[in-house]
């Protein structure tokens, strides 16, 4: 299958009116917004263009905003924010779903001090013996440099027990200023494998887009998706029979042969989607107008 490409936005820009938009990897990489991602925001909103940012972020989505604002995303260019962590965050408080009424009150969080927001205002007992927890709230790795390895004899432990995982962020890994780390979806990915229990909140999965798409008040038809990663935000997108739009220079830039800016080839764009079996509508080599 040929996947279009295109320099940028413009030539496809009449076809929708509003965008679910993926944050990292589209709007800035963890240390700074994208001028040329910028200015095409500004062009959507001057053309009306209403806009949801969606994020496999593990923290509240007020946190993932202020942290948008400080990197120059100002608030007069999209609608609304939701993040991954935001949704698991409603359900841990609720308890409304049979998978969490279930759960016991004991947590042991597995994540970086930045990610402790998600346990403000939750009842919750935050333990420090993972022996002594009745369930698992996954927000990712502790530290930049941190492997899979690391974690492997507490995930081995959690698993022996059946223990269930929160995962608050389903993406594998993230570029934070051009080096790769590991996500919260690495750790679940693994703690399936060995048998533990899971429940994923975020893109690929559907509530986030039934709520964006509820926020935008548009018709399916009429919104696109933007995003840099075929598991997540095109599966995504096609699960929420949205158009995906991948942007080709984040997560899979090398697996693509390409620097940052640079437009990969037809060849390579069509053999990446052919194999990951989630085709895009059109390709971006960032996101510009």
């Amino acid at each position: 299958m040929r996947i279009p490409l295109y320099d940028g936005l413009a030539p496809l820009a009449a076809a929708y009116d509003g965008y679910v938009c993926d944050l990292w990897g589209v709007l800035h990489d963890g240390v700074r917004a994208f001028p040329d991602a910028v200015a095409c925001l500004e062009k959507l909103r001057d053309r009306g263009a209403k806009i949801a940012v969606l994020s496999n972020a593990p923290r509240r989505a007020a946190e993932v905003e202020a942290k948008m604002n400080e990197l120059g995303i100002a608030p007069q260019l999209y609608d609304t924010v939701l993040s991954s962590g935001e949704v698991a965050w409603e359900n841990l408080k609720s308890r409304t779903d049979d998978f969490y009424a279930r759960l016991g009150r004991r947590c042991f969080h597995i994540g970086p001090d930045r990610d402790n927001g998600m346990r403000a205002g939750l009842d919750y007992d935050f333990v420090e013996d993972l022996g002594a927890a009745d369930f698992l709230l996954n927000t990712g790795a502790h530290m930049g440099d941190s492997t899979l390895a690391d974690y492997e004899a507490d995930l081995l432990a959690a698993a022996s027990r059946r223990l269930p995982m929160v995962c608050a962020n389903p993406d594998l890994e993230v570029i934070r200023g051009g080096v790769r780390e590991i996500c919260a979806g690495l750790l679940a990915q693994r703690y399936e494998d060995l048998g533990g229990p899971v429940r994923y909140h975020g893109k690929p999965h559907a509530e986030v887009y039934h709520e964006c798409l509820s926020a935008l008040g548009l018709p399916r038809d009429r919104v696109a998706a933007l995003g840099d990663s075929l598991r997540t935000d095109v599966a995504g997108a096609l699960e929420a029979e949205i158009a995906p739009i991948l942007i080709a220079g984040g997560i899979h830039a090398e697996a693509l042969g390409i620097a940052e800016g640079e437009t990969p080839s037809q060849a390579a764009v069509d053999r990446l989607c052919a194999e990951s079996g989630w085709p895009p509508a059109a390709c971006l080599p960032v996101l510009k107008w």
